[in-house]
């Protein structure tokens, strides 16, 4: 049975005997599809300890391709994020490379060339919505670009909430250069983050920037000089995962989806997303530790309940 599937019925149950029997089933369903994922080539899941702990980090590591986004990477890509999408425990997910000066390169393009038009279409059907896994997300995703990250690429990381990157990292949306356009959402990303009049020029030039301009420009949030490991905004996006840690889950994840669903309607819709997050975080014990422990003067101690 599917993760999603047991998680509707864990949340459907009444009594704590069905609730610890559907638990287990969960427990068991995500170790094994861990478990996959750790013996992947292409893409690995970790979980964070110490002072990092409820932090997970997807790390795409293909480098005789630079990442690109292949079939089998996809697969591996979507494992990663099949797991952490139902695990409450976790406050940050990071997106990182371990290919020293790449991110993602985009597409793979040897493959997508032997591919007839029929394959074509399903193909970027299923990229589009790897992609959108991301986005869908509940708790916060940061972008570590320590490098290249081209078309497909730079579409996977404006799919993340927040983006870091170096400043001599290098990014756009090349597709136009293919006499194709992007396919993985980013026409509508970067439209909606920079604003579409920047974001057709970007696009319609092809044209490749800077990890400062794009600081710049506002399609990263940070820029941080790059470091003899290569792995600067990495490590800058930890001091980012690091400042939300403790804040409340419940509450991380309905600010996002008030502000992801809020963004693509009218204010007066946006209001009644806020709403809808707020009224979820109301019954919470989380609220209650929050105002307790405001009361008390003490680091609050959050459940994720």
């Amino acid at each position: 049975m599917a993760t999603f599937t047991l998680n509707r019925m864990h949340l459907l149950c009444r009594n704590a005997h069905c609730k610890s029997f559907f638990a287990g089933f969960i427990q068991r369903a995500q170790l094994s599809t861990l478990e996959s994922v750790r013996n992947n080539e292409q893409c690995k899941l970790e979980y964070l300890g110490g002072e990092n702990n409820g932090i997970a980090v997807i790390s795409m590591n293909r480098p005789e391709a630079r990442n690109a986004l292949g079939k089998q990477f996809l697969r591996e890509f979507a494992d990663c994020t099949n797991v952490v999408k139902f695990d409450k425990n976790l406050r940050v997910v990071i997106l990182r490379s371990l290919v020293k000066g790449v991110f993602c390169a985009g597409a793979d393009l040897k493959e997508r060339a032997k591919m007839t038009n029929e394959e074509t279409g399903p193909f970027v059907a299923g990229l589009r919505a790897s992609v959108s896994e991301v986005a869908n997300l509940p708790m916060p995703v940061v972008a570590a670009i320590d490098g290249f990250a081209l078309g497909g690429g730079l579409e996977v990381a404006l799919a993340c909430d927040i983006r870091v990157s170096s400043d001599d990292a290098k990014m756009g949306l090349v597709e136009t250069r293919l006499a194709i356009i992007p396919g993985g959402g980013g026409t509508q990303r970067l439209a909606r983050a920079i604003g579409p009049a920047k974001a057709k020029e970007l696009i319609f030039a092809a044209r490749v920037f800077t990890g400062k301009e794009a600081a710049e420009m506002g399609v990263v949030n940070h820029s941080v000089e790059q470091n003899s490991d290569g792995d600067a905004a990495y490590q800058r996006a930890l001091k980012l995962g690091q400042e939300i840690l403790p804040q409340g889950p419940v509450a991380l994840r309905a600010a996002k989806f008030a502000i992801n669903r809020g963004s693509e309607v009218d204010i007066a819709s946006g209001l009644s997303f806020e709403e809808a997050g707020y009224s979820q975080v109301i019954n919470t014990k989380d609220r209650l530790e929050g105002l307790s422990a405001f009361k008390e003067k003490r680091p609050p101690r959050f459940s994720g309940e």
